[in-house]
């Protein structure tokens, strides 16, 4: 059915945006290397476009969106802030970030595969989520 696929898969894209988000504005104050803030907030600026598109979308379908869950913003909160403790670095940082674009990308592929018969713009959305998230992994390569 196209319609519950397709709000199924806009709504794992926004959680899955939703917890991007918050993953950035989680670390960006402790970077220390312009490039490496930079990215991130260019990849953040990237995930709010998108964000608004979705949240067009959902509002469509009369559907308020979805977060992401407690149990994962709190696991993602506690392993960012004991690793900073441990070690503030970039190179704790790009390693956090990293882990979080695969998990996202893991999913993300997932909920594709998943939601076979959502609307092809729904698919375009969670792609473009995608190479968003590849993008920003190859850019903070060197900082790992």
């Amino acid at each position: 059915m196209v319609e519950p696929d397709t709000i199924r898969l806009l709504r794992e894209c926004d959680a899955g945006i939703k917890m991007g988000i918050a993953s950035i504005d989680d670390v960006v104050d402790y970077v220390h290397h312009e490039k490496l803030r930079k990215c991130l907030t260019d990849c953040k600026e990237e995930h709010d476009k998108l964000q608004q598109e979705i949240e067009k979308l959902l509002a469509k379908y009369h559907d308020d969106g979805k977060e992401p869950s407690i149990m994962a913003k709190g696991m993602s909160w506690i392993k960012t802030n004991v690793k900073l403790v441990m070690k503030e670095s970039d190179h704790t940082i790009a390693d956090l970030m990293t882990d979080g674009c695969n998990m996202g990308i893991k999913f993300l592929r997932k909920y594709l595969n998943e939601y076979k018969a959502a609307e092809e713009k729904a698919k375009d959305i969670a792609k473009r989520l995608i190479n968003i998230e590849e993008k920003l992994t190859l850019e903070i390569r060197e900082f790992l």
